[in-house]
């Protein structure tokens, strides 16, 4: 327990004193976000605010998980495996960010390009969870209980890519105002926390469909790699929150929405994620039925996607679209907490279906 105090606490600092120092920095080299012309009226004050802040949230999730690791840390193939995908897909986002400033345009990496990068780094997370480590290749909404549908090596391979790639971009289209995604991001990353932890201290009992590939040392290492998201999001957010002092650009939507779909893996919580990270989904499904409603029937669903600007045109001031977003994922949060652990009560005979 303590471990994981130390890694979010850690994090945090680094995170704050990270965030501010790329400020200063940036700020001095006049390195700034282009602002796209479509945004509303508002967003064009923000051209030439610093932009890349979630080398700060990345480097500081990796700091504080090494560090945590002086107080009785034991390393795991499951965490090491996750740090290292959320910093392979911060550095796809790095990459598209620099392009962006640097050609002073809202455009970095192509499409292909980012695809590939973000296809990479889910392969190769994907394929070594797989071959080394005992991972479940079962559909599962919790750790304690699957739903039977056996997906094998190559299909659950395939899954994860999905689930790592999708959960990215979903991020990334949050990533629209201040302060939303890092907060967002810092709900969803305290559930994975919760669970990590609540399956470390109940792993003895023996019992569930993932029982005999779960020990105590990958629950409490998964749960230290949530702390220290939580820790990263939250210090960063210190700068992040509106007005917002800096972004965090790719780098950190892409690596926080990689980070999320790992946990959701390796912790067999993978048809849990949708639930616990229902904002990100919902600014995605409007995404997609924007596209579909103008080119089947030439007209748009709302006054713009992602769907945060739709309330913004609607009148909404940008602080309370912001606010009402964090109310609603700490609520997503609390009910993938809760199914969670009903089904923990189920599994253990103390509640019946």
């Amino acid at each position: 327990m303590i471990r994981i105090f130390v890694s979010a606490g850690v994090a945090l600092v680094v995170s704050v004193v990270l965030t501010k120092l790329l400020i200063n920095w940036l700020t001095r080299l006049h390195i700034g976000q282009p602002i796209h012309e479509d945004v509303p009226a508002g967003h064009t004050t923000k051209a030439g605010t610093p932009t890349m802040g979630g080398v700060a949230i990345v480097a500081a999730a990796a700091i504080s998980y090494v560090v945590s690791a002086a107080y009785r840390g034991i390393y795991t193939v499951r965490g090491i495996l996750v740090i290292v995908a959320i910093v392979g897909a911060g550095a796809v986002g790095f990459l598209d960010d620099l392009i962006k400033v640097r050609a002073e345009r809202n455009l970095g990496l192509g499409k292909r390009a980012k695809m590939l990068g973000l296809l990479a780094v889910a392969v190769t997370f994907a394929v070594l969870l797989v071959t080394q480590t005992q991972q479940h290749t079962e559909l599962s909404f919790t750790r304690w209980d699957s739903i039977g549908w056996q997906l094998g090596k190559v299909g659950w391979v395939i899954w994860a890519v999905l689930l790592i790639v999708s959960t990215s971009n979903s991020v990334n289209l949050t990533d629209g105002l201040d302060g939303l995604a890092a907060g967002s991001a810092a709900f969803a990353f305290s559930a994975f926390m919760v669970i990590g932890f609540w399956g470390f201290r109940n792993t003895p009992y023996g019992i569930g469909a993932m029982a005999d590939i779960y020990d105590l040392n990958q629950g409490l290492d998964l749960a230290v790699v949530a702390a220290a998201m939580v820790g990263a999001c939250a210090g960063f957010l210190w700068w992040n929150a509106a007005p917002a002092r800096i972004f965090m650009g790719d780098t950190g939507s892409l690596a926080i929405g990689t980070g999320l779909a790992c946990l959701a893996l390796t912790l067999n919580t993978n048809l849990l994620l949708p639930v616990i990270g229902a904002l990100f989904v919902a600014e995605t499904v409007s995404v997609i039925l924007q596209v579909i409603s103008f080119r089947v029937f030439g007209r748009r669903i709302f006054r713009m996607a992602p769907i945060h600007h739709h309330f913004e045109l609607g009148g909404w001031p940008e602080t309370t679209v912001i606010i009402r977003f964090w109310m609603i994922s700490a609520a997503c949060t609390a009910a993938g907490i809760g199914l969670y652990y009903y089904d923990f009560l189920v599994t253990t005979g103390t509640l019946t279906r």
